[in-house]
């Protein structure tokens, strides 16, 4: 078992290392920061200053060993817009993100689960066609497009609902059912697929043998070992959502590290798309490992394979 820890481990740390180079490239793809900081009269020795100030005078390979080596000790450097530790404003955002993604998932599961069981109970049926048309609504709908149509509906023509920023309960509403529809998708159909495998068991066979009516067997017996699968992904989900929130927290102007993301694209702030992207990178491993091993342990067959 602690070899398996370990190589799933040691497999984290070679994703990580690979994502952080990535990002370094892929960040200076967008751009000069300086082009966005100088007056139009800025002279050539303006530019030149600030590029020393910056740090970007320096090579290429110069500036990925002090990002690297920044990135060991816990610095990802300081961003250029806000003039403040990268880490800092990522922790300072992420409570704002982690606000926002219970409801998004609870509701989900209270949708998807009802609909999942629905779909695997009358298979073939009418039932089943929609909601396999729903899910795949729901997946192949855009994030923007939907937040922009609920705030068209539900802000401008009704007007009970806020359309951006964060406050009280109301304004909750629309961001969460955004994130929501995605997992509602991909949720239902999860569930109906491990309930067909578990209805096909012995043991629910042996259950209705015994008199037990269809209610009890679908809700007590079969639902019961379905969820195993969903909840595992469960945790999957939310680590994704902590770094696929950027759209919607964009057209909400939400708070989070997904607007932040957004922010330092457009901004071509280097030291924070790269910490932004690195520390959610860990988010996701570190989640992805914790099922890893939790698989492991609850299966021997996984460690052993």
């Amino acid at each position: 078992m602690q070899r398996f820890i370990l190589r799933r481990f040691l497999q984290s740390v070679l994703l990580l290392f690979v994502l952080a180079l990535v990002i370094f490239g892929l960040a200076r793809v967008s751009g000069n920061p300086a082009d966005l900081l100088l007056r139009e009269d800025a002279t050539q020795e303006d530019r030149a200053h600030l590029m020393r100030a910056l740090g970007l005078d320096r090579p290429v390979h110069e500036q990925l060993y002090i990002f690297l080596a920044g990135a060991l000790r816990g610095n990802l450097g300081d961003s250029i817009r806000y003039r403040r530790p990268a880490t800092e404003l990522f922790f300072e955002r992420l409570p704002n993100t982690l606000r926002l993604l219970p409801l998004a998932m609870v509701g989900a599961l209270a949708i998807a689960i009802p609909l999942g069981v629905l779909a695997a109970v009358y298979r073939g049926t009418i039932i089943d066609r929609v909601s396999g048309a729903v899910a795949v609504l729901g997946l192949a709908t855009p994030s923007f497009w939907l937040g922009i149509v609920l705030i068209y509906i539900f802000s401008i023509k009704l007007g009970v609902l806020p359309s951006s920023r964060m406050g009280g309960p109301s304004h909750y509403v629309l961001p969460a059912i955004t994130l929501g529809v995605f997992l509602v998708a991909g949720m239902m159909r999860l569930v109906r697929s491990s309930l067909l495998e578990v209805m096909g068991s012995e043991f629910v066979k042996l259950a209705r043998l015994k008199g037990l009516s269809q209610t009890v067997v679908i809700w007590k017996h079969c639902l019961r070992n379905a969820l195993i699968p969903v909840t595992t992904l469960f945790g999957v989900y939310f680590a994704l959502l902590i770094t696929g929130a950027i759209v919607t927290e964009t057209v909400f102007a939400w708070p989070g590290v997904g607007r932040l993301t957004y922010e330092a694209v457009i901004f071509r702030d280097y030291p924070l798309l790269q910490a932004v992207i690195l520390l959610k990178g860990i988010i996701v491993l570190g989640v992805n490992l914790g099922v890893d091993i939790l698989y492991a342990y609850l299966d021997p067959r996984v460690r052993y394979a």
